[in-house]
């Protein structure tokens, strides 16, 4: 049986993780960018010293909660990279890289320069692409569901082979390259992690069973995740992959307090910040005390998930260390 393993996501601006004053989410140091940025490292820096094994990034250009907005959202790779620096053993990665926004060779030569960087601590998220509004607001064409499948399935030929080989040669309908040279190599034999995310069953789950090294399911319920890897089990049988060689994750977001009252109360403030009508259910996938959170992680596990990518909807060191302490040294 794998070993249970956790990464977290880093405050980037995604959510409302720049809200550093409840009280008052119009106060200027909420929207200083420069604090912000040194608000992510010192959470980065607080999960290096914990039994987290990996920090996260979203690969996104626009709050999820505001696309319109003026606020911050810091881009995935330079944060990473940057954070890569000043970390000395946890792992990063992305949740997930949008394959639509670089080319593969390019994005393969980005990752192992980013491998050597981390000293061999990087793994490649990537999923097809969602985020409409990001697409049309930079510019870039947002073709079918199933083209862009089919895109990701070329990129990850492309990215391996970038990898593994020294000039490979790759034709394919929507993406070439020719030779192409792709060092320094990464540092990780035969390559980093590849964790495909994304929902779909009938094309992206056959991706997945293709390249995958760890499927991710984005806040799926448990119910969901077990018919997903139900389905996931049948395409690796297709093409003759066995279906252990692939871990199951899932990305949670939670909500973690040492008593009830702490709870409701953090709740109230995230509302009156939010200016949201938010209920428990809707809130987040774990929401309560440490035993609560372990009760809800026990449902995951209990299906095979061995990895858990935790987006908490409040982070400060302090929750880290609750989290580290109480939940996953105990679960």
């Amino acid at each position: 049986m794998r070993e249970i393993r956790f990464g977290l996501v880093i405050p980037q601006g995604w959510s409302y993780d720049f809200v550093f004053n409840k009280e008052v989410e119009k106060q200027e140091e909420n929207h200083n960018p420069i604090k912000q940025y040194e608000y992510s490292k010192t959470i980065a820096k607080t999960a290096d010293k914990s039994q987290f094994e990996s920090i996260y990034t979203y690969d996104h250009f626009l709050p999820y909660y505001a696309p319109n907005s003026e606020k911050s959202f810091f881009e995935c790779f330079t944060l990473l990279s940057s954070i890569a620096a000043v970390i000395n053993k946890i792992k990063i990665g992305q949740v997930v890289t949008c394959n639509s926004y670089r080319n593969p060779a390019l994005l393969a030569k980005m990752l192992s320069t980013l491998d050597v960087i981390s000293n061999g601590r990087t793994e490649l998220g990537i999923g097809a692409g969602w985020h409409k509004e990001e697409y049309l607001q930079y510019g870039y064409e947002f073709p079918s569901d199933i083209t862009r499948i089919r895109q990701l399935d070329e990129a990850l030929y492309i990215i391996k082979s970038m990898w593994t080989e020294d000039k490979p040669t790759f034709i394919g309908k929507y993406y070439s390259i020719k030779n192409a040279i792709c060092n320094p190599k990464p540092v990780q034999k035969p390559h980093p992690v590849i964790m495909v995310g994304g929902i779909g069953e009938k094309y992206l789950l056959k991706v997945v069973a293709r390249h995958a090294d760890r499927y991710n399911h984005p806040c799926g319920s448990a119910e969901d995740l077990k018919r997903k890897i139900s389905v996931l089990r049948d395409h690796c049988s297709a093409i003759g992959r066995d279906h252990r060689e692939i871990e199951y994750s899932v990305l949670i977001e939670c909500l973690i307090k040492e008593t009830q009252e702490q709870i409701s109360e953090e709740i109230k403030d995230r509302r009156k910040i939010q200016g949201l009508q938010l209920n428990e259910a809707k809130y987040t996938s774990a929401i309560g005390t440490p035993d609560k959170i372990i009760s809800a992680l026990r449902k995951y596990i209990n299906i095979g998930i061995t990895h858990f990518i935790i987006n908490f909807t409040t982070l400060d060191e302090k929750t880290v260390r609750l989290f580290d302490s109480k939940v996953i040294r105990k679960i």
